[in-house]
């Protein structure tokens, strides 16, 4: 984040406002020229004509109210016939109030332009003293003129000054912008919604699961993103099933002549029996180490992930690990439902524990859920540890130290549980040992 003298910088204000979202973003879009265009016209709209139209009725009106004035200060006495013709001919309301002076002068800030335009007008027309009362009543405006003998109140008409077509011009703004922006969010909506489901099945299809072809909707881009995905499931589907089949081949191409192998060890009566019995236990761990290795490469790939009851699967892991030899405990809650492949993330839990179980002589198994999308699986043991310098180097296959291992236990456990979208991670354990840690999604 970036920072400048006095506060945070704009960019970072901008991230912060600005919708996350591919259909907030998109909205946004279309509303911000919508807007920016609708306040263009309003204001070319009132600058070049509603403005001009609203001084010249202003004018027209003082020069009504002039009009009456200058007729009524030329002859006082048809002072009443003055006042009918303007009722007549103007629609003012007039009446004289002798021996009144007014108060206090028109105050320079009129409520709106329209009425500015008006007092300004006033003060052209008038030359002598008076005031405007603005919200007298809701359809006047009385004016109040000082004269020699007393004060005439004029009640104009507010329709005078003031254009309809304003507040029709104001709703074709306001309901043209609201039609376009429901037909804008409908329309992305759906091309939203064929990207979103295109992100799920990408998901899904990366965990292990199995979502099928999805439908291809929306714009041209989308619908050729949505076919190349379901073409590159077919494709990795393909692949998957090939290389299940070649490595089932390998298998039992490797596990023949071993057989065979065996059967000859067995009809040897002249060797010796120590010499038997170690060529049978190499034979053997030659059969374990193919089954390992083509576990690896599998990656336990052809099968489907289901849910299952996490709590169970680590019970029965536990009890595999005591029967053993490990002194284990398992901590878990009385149901952890999650979707996984149950027999890969059997083999990958296995494994944690099986290493743990070679270097340390207690146990502790445990998962909970941390967050509504995050279960954590924790394996801590007492032993040795490891310098966190190192801890990287043993998810490398075929790299380990221990007697007789293959350095593919947790390079496979790592492979499990990356392809159902989790994470492992080694570190200091509580109990002095090594930590696992296998963060999953829920």
């Amino acid at each position: 984040m970036k920072f400048r003298p006095g506060g945070i910088s704009l960019d970072y204000m901008f991230r912060k406002i600005l919708p996350r979202g591919l259909f907030g973003r998109s909205l946004l879009t279309v509303l911000i020229p919508l807007i920016l265009l609708q306040v263009v016209a309003l204001d070319i709209f009132y600058g070049s004509h509603l403005h001009e139209l609203s001084r010249r009725l202003a004018e027209a009106v003082a020069g009504e109210v002039a009009f009456e004035i200058d007729a009524i200060d030329r002859e006082p006495a048809t002072r009443g016939l003055v006042f009918e013709e303007a009722a007549a001919h103007f629609d003012f309301q007039s009446r004289f109030l002798p021996n009144q002076v007014l108060r206090h002068l028109p105050h320079p800030d009129a409520p709106g332009p329209v009425d500015q335009d008006l007092a300004t007008s006033l003060t052209d027309n008038l030359r002598r003293p008076f005031n405007v009362a603005w919200y007298t009543a809701p359809a006047y405006i009385r004016i109040n003129v000082q004269m020699v003998d007393g004060v005439i109140s004029i009640e104009v008409p507010r329709k005078h000054l003031y254009v309809g077509t304003l507040y029709l011009f104001l709703i074709w703004l306001l309901g043209t912008a609201v039609i376009l922006f429901g037909i804008s969010a409908l329309f992305l909506r759906n091309q939203v919604r064929g990207i979103r489901r295109l992100a799920v099945a990408a998901e899904a299809f990366g965990m292990g699961r199995d979502p099928g072809p999805i439908k291809p909707e929306g714009a041209i881009e989308v619908r050729r993103a949505a076919t190349a995905f379901n073409r590159m499931q077919e494709r990795l589907r393909r692949f998957v099933a090939q290389r299940t089949t070649m490595l089932a081949g390998v298998s039992h191409d490797l596990r023949t002549p071993l057989t065979r192998l065996r059967l000859t060890l067995a009809m040897l009566p002249e060797t010796p029996a120590g010499d038997l019995a170690e060529m049978t236990s190499d034979v053997e761990e030659m059969e374990k180490l193919i089954g390992i290795y083509l576990a690896f490469a599998r990656g336990e790939g052809n099968e489907g992930a289901q849910p299952i009851d996490l709590a169970l699967l680590l019970d029965e892991v536990a009890y595999g690990a005591r029967r053993a030899g490990a002194k284990i405990t398992c901590t878990a809650p009385e149901t952890l439902f999650v979707t996984l492949r149950p027999e890969a993330m059997r083999r990958a839990i296995t494994n944690l524990v099986d290493n743990a179980r070679q270097h340390a002589k207690n146990i502790a198994l445990s998962a909970a859920q941390i967050s509504e999308r995050t279960i954590r699986v924790t394996i801590d043991d007492d032993g040795p540890g490891i310098p966190a310098q190192k801890r990287e180097t043993l998810f490398r296959p075929f790299e380990t130290s221990a007697p007789g291992g293959t350095g593919l236990g947790l390079a496979i456990a790592r492979d499990i549980i990356g392809a159902h979208g989790g994470n492992i991670i080694l570190a200091e354990s509580p109990m002095g040992g090594l930590r696992a840690v296998i963060e999953l999604p829920a």
